[in-house]
């Protein structure tokens, strides 16, 4: 069997987190497509399984959910009776933010349904150190996953947004134009001046600059739900510990104080 040599493995995982589709990764790396496929899979389970073992007594106190809309093999619209309904169509990216470090500590990818927040809060809550205050929004299935997961034990606010439902003025792939946000507190006493979901919604950009196949209106969407997963894993697990944030100065995981050093991207791939 053949073995890519690891600065070819390091050429194109580099291409990858810097948001060059699969193909044009290919091209530059010299490789085939199913190669730079087979090298994402790989390397992304690498970086899941150390996402895993890493994200654990994070010792956040403010974060921050919320959702980003993609899609595998065809929007959810085109889906016929033959197709598997559960990998292929609109998928949605739960992803947990640490509003002080910037450290992504969980995400879960699925529908958008009461089932999958309830995972997502069910493997959020398993990997905070104590007691946090959270902010959604106003997606109603939170209520019942944060009740169910965290209890008592949790300072939890929703930032609602009234649209104003003009659809004279939206821009495509944008809501009407929002006219008021108001905070709600749900549980416990959480501080009405870190009621914010601004640092997870501009998260959702950094994913859609640094995933190519989140770029909106071309052929770069994902094709298999298990490269998708491979690919945010990947991503994730770079976000937190090789770039550096340019606010902060070191990377998220640093700022948590779950690593000591900027790692090598090498450190993603062994």
């Amino acid at each position: 069997m053949n073995i890519l040599p690891i600065e070819k493995q390091i050429q194109i995982v580099n291409c990858l987190v810097e948001g060059v589709s699969l193909r044009a990764t290919a091209r530059l790396c010299g490789v085939e497509r199913n190669t730079v496929g087979r090298v994402l899979l790989r390397v992304g389970d690498h970086c899941a399984q150390l996402l895993n073992e890493r994200m654990r007594r994070v010792p956040s106190r403010l974060l921050q959910v919320d959702e980003i809309w993609t899609f595998v093999a065809k929007k959810e619209k085109r889906l016929n009776g033959h197709d598997n309904q559960a990998e292929m169509g609109d998928q949605y990216v739960f992803v947990a933010l640490d509003a002080e470090s910037k450290l992504i500590p969980s995400f879960y990818v699925g529908k958008r349904t009461a089932e999958s927040a309830h995972y997502f809060m069910s493997d959020l809550q398993s990997r905070l150190a104590h007691r946090v205050q959270l902010t959604s929004d106003g997606f109603t299935p939170y209520l019942t996953a944060v009740e169910d997961n965290f209890g008592a034990d949790i300072d939890y606010a929703m930032l609602v947004k009234v649209f104003s439902g003009d659809e004279t003025n939206r821009e495509r792939y944008s809501p009407s134009d929002i006219v008021d946000a108001r905070p709600v507190p749900v549980t416990g006493k959480p501080d009405f001046r870190q009621i914010s979901t601004s640092f997870v919604e501009r998260q959702n950009l950094t994913i859609r600059m640094q995933l190519r196949r989140f770029t909106r209106l071309t052929n770069a969407f994902s094709k298999k739900l298990s490269h998708l997963k491979a690919a945010l894993a990947l991503h994730f697990a770079w976000y937190n510990f090789v770039r550096v944030h340019s606010t902060l100065r070191v990377t998220p995981a640093m700022a948590a104080g779950i690593s000591s050093q900027i790692w090598e991207l090498t450190e993603l791939l062994v």
